[in-house]
């Protein structure tokens, strides 16, 4: 069962108004043809947010011990979410991706991994090695305000101003997913949203020193 149309008609607008967001460049997301968007990641509403943005629906990548409760599972699986459990399947997981892509639709995926406020989070390739094998556009997307929604470390809920800044599509080629065509490739990512975020400042995080 399709979820996502039901769901994204019941939160998009009150989303919309409870954190006033703004979309700055949603325009650059393609209309048509396989994508991958990757954002920064400051809140466990991130997925929501960003698909405020996109005019389609965006299959996620989704930590696979969610996939342990019954009813969320049946949620997530109606969301079109495909599970990765990290370090031990991942390659099926980028064929699952991979399957979605080559369909023509949306993976949005979130390169840090966690939202956890620790100061150095550094990018992990999946993104990368998706697009790469499947030849789409890797799309910066930059989140500002959402870490006040709620705190990763105090858990303060808040409805801050939101923010969405969409860069400029990452083109690349079909091509084999090296490790060093993903680390180039994912260099590039977070070099973009990193520009992104210079007129912003840094996420208001209690950070875990």
């Amino acid at each position: 069962m399709n979820l996502y149309p039901a769901i994204d008609r019941l939160t998009r607008g009150p989303m919309m108004r409870a954190y006033k967001i703004r979309h700055l460049d949603a325009e650059k997301i393609p209309a048509n043809g396989p994508v991958v968007l990757a954002p920064n990641h400051e809140s466990i509403l991130d997925p929501w947010f960003l698909g405020t943005v996109s005019p389609r629906p965006v299959h996620y990548m989704t930590k696979a011990e969610l996939f342990r409760y019954p009813v969320l599972k049946q949620v997530l699986e109606g969301l079109g979410c495909i599970p990765v459990r990290r370090g031990s399947d991942l390659g099926r997981a980028v064929d699952a991706g991979l399957d979605v892509l080559d369909r023509g639709e949306v993976i949005g995926i979130f390169p840090q991994g966690t939202c956890l406020p620790h100061r150095e989070r550094r990018f992990h390739r999946g993104a990368a090695r998706l697009a790469l094998a499947a030849g789409a556009p890797l799309v910066p997307v930059l989140l500002v305000g959402t870490e006040r929604s709620i705190q990763p470390r105090t858990h303060r809920i808040g409805f801050p101003q939101v923010t969405i800044v969409v860069g400029n599509p990452l083109r690349v080629e079909r091509q084999e997913p090296t490790r060093e065509a993903a680390a180039e490739l994912t260099e590039r990512l977070e070099q973009a949203i990193g520009e992104l975020r210079e007129p912003y400042g840094e996420p208001d995080h209690a950070w875990y020193e």
